[in-house]
């Protein structure tokens, strides 16, 4: 039983387009890019300044909500400074109990050594 040949003449792509003949372009050409209108210089700076402008409502509206955030940091800044003066003093008293109870043996042994971890107990 014989193969069927599945073999095709080879076509030259290049000879081939130049054989069909020029192609009809369905968008514009390149001439109609070139040709197409453009705004003056004046225009083009006159669309920068507008965009570079923005809408005044909106600056309007960002400085008043900065405003107000300013307020509510100060606010809450005074909340805080107010409120750690009292307790200051008591969590500096704490710290240092904690601090003398929290001692472990070794530490009293070897207060200058390295820390715990390179040591390997044995």
């Amino acid at each position: 039983m014989g193969k069927r040949d599945n073999r095709v003449a080879y076509m030259n792509p290049i000879a081939m387009a130049r054989w069909r003949g020029p192609t009809q372009s369905t968008g514009p050409t390149i001439q109609d890019y070139l040709n197409r209108p453009r705004p003056t210089w004046e225009e083009v700076k006159k669309q920068l300044e507008n965009k570079k402008k923005g809408s005044k409502a909106l600056a309007e509206f960002e400085e008043k909500m900065n405003e107000n955030w300013k307020k509510e940091l100060e606010k809450s800044r005074e909340k805080l400074l107010s409120g750690n003066e009292r307790s200051s003093k008591k969590r500096g008293k704490k710290k240092k109990k904690k601090k003398k109870s929290c001692r472990s043996s070794s530490d009293i042994l070897y207060p200058y050594s390295f820390p715990k971890l390179f040591f390997i107990k044995i």
